[in-house]
């Protein structure tokens, strides 16, 4: 797809890590079903479980019950799993898939045992995927933004900084600790529509697939996420053409969308915009 001399693609010989964790930074869960989406398809298998009694509150994320096919029952407890892969493609790279929930405590603890498994791995670049309830149409393209602290890859890849301050969530506590150890870090975020902000959200899963087949230059099979996000916009018509309020609504949106991807709208006026998203959501996570 890209080749290894690309120079808005991480080289082949750079080991990546992908992480994204249900919760605060999750809207619609369209992150965490993309790392599932790529677990899926790449056929990750795992490399390690962090144990969960250390990090989770089981009163907040509680455990479930089920039965196997075999008629016994069996817990299932939440926490986090990093996955390696060798994916389909013809070199030898490996990534590192790391999807959960975000924790209840022991947040740098949590990050830091991530991070060492991440050393053990050679990672050379964490991806962190996030969504967030915002300002914008089902009827457009939904934003996404890739924001980072390091200048070399804010150079080579055409990124801002984030200016964010304020409350933040595990990806901004992973990135940050990541970046502590020397590790890039590209903050990759989507923007999904308030008024139609529950899971699933498939049409944001592929907005952040889109962007990682970007950065990473390996294909991604997006399987059946087409024709569900179809579905789900046609859901989303259905909720406008019903409701008087948002319809008008979807139209106010769409007419500032427009205005903002003009040709003569700037990027820097495009960050600005996406930035006044991330703050209209009450204590916005980090990018």
């Amino acid at each position: 797809m890209s080749s290894e001399n690309d120079p808005l693609t991480l080289g082949r010989n750079e080991s990546i890590m992908i992480a994204a964790f249900e919760g605060w930074n999750d809207a619609g869960s369209a992150a965490s079903a993309a790392l599932d989406h790529l677990v899926q398809g790449w056929n990750a298998g795992e490399y390690a479980t962090l144990d969960s009694e250390k990090y989770h509150d089981f009163q907040v994320n509680r455990p479930t019950i089920s039965r196997l096919p075999s008629g016994d029952r069996v817990v299932s407890w939440p926490g986090t799993i990093l996955s390696t892969t060798s994916g389909p493609w013809e070199s030898d790279r490996k990534l590192a898939l790391v999807r959960g929930i975000e924790p209840s405590m022991r947040w740098r603890g949590f990050a830091g045992e991530i991070l060492d498994h991440a050393a053990d791995l050679g990672v050379t670049t964490l991806i962190t995927c996030g969504a967030l309830l915002v300002d914008a149409p089902h009827t457009r393209p939904l934003p996404t933004f890739v924001t980072s602290e390091d200048a070399e890859a804010r150079q080579r890849f055409d990124l801002e900084r984030s200016d964010y301050d304020g409350p933040t969530g595990i990806l901004g506590v992973l990135g940050h600790e990541a970046s502590l150890r020397g590790i890039r870090v590209l903050s990759m975020w989507v923007g999904i529509p308030h008024y139609v902000g529950h899971p699933p959200s498939p049409k944001g899963t592929m907005a952040l697939l889109g962007q990682l087949e970007r950065f990473i230059g390996e294909p991604i099979d997006l399987a059946d996420l087409p024709y569900e996000a179809e579905a789900w916009q046609r859901g989303a018509d259905e909720l406008s053409e019903e409701d008087e309020e948002v319809a008008e609504h979807v139209k106010q949106l769409e007419e500032l969308m427009d205005e903002t991807s003009l040709p003569e709208a700037s990027g820097e006026a495009i960050a600005a915009e996406f930035e006044q998203f991330l703050r209209r959501r009450d204590g916005g996570p980090n990018k």
